[in-house]
């Protein structure tokens, strides 16, 4: 495996556990559960702009997932999209690329 898929995939893995860490502490410190921290998502004007550019950010990344996965016909990259969303672009993405450079 080359460097860089390396690289790629250690920045999948700490996109996934970094961010929930602190998403599992919060839901954990309030005891709302996940509905609690999706309205925290929404508190004020700086919490919603970031919600709203890592959506964009995710819906950009689906939207070119699929149309290299229609032309390239790589069909285990299609994982990288349940990722985005449940996860995170910061696991998403990087899980993508990861994929995408495997050898032919």
């Amino acid at each position: 495996m080359s460097p860089l898929r390396v690289l790629y995939l250690g920045l999948a893995v700490w996109g996934a556990v970094h961010p929930m860490y602190y998403f599992a502490s919060y839901m954990t410190e309030t005891g709302t559960g996940l509905s609690g921290l999706v309205d925290a998502w929404y508190v004020n004007a700086s919490t919603t702009g970031l919600t709203w550019d890592l959506t964009i950010a995710a819906i950009a990344l689906t939207i070119w997932i699929l149309a290299e996965v229609a032309t390239r016909r790589n069909w285990t990259a299609l994982v990288a999209i349940p990722a985005t969303f449940c996860i995170g672009v910061s696991c998403g993405l990087p899980l993508y690329l990861f994929l995408r450079t495997r050898p032919a």
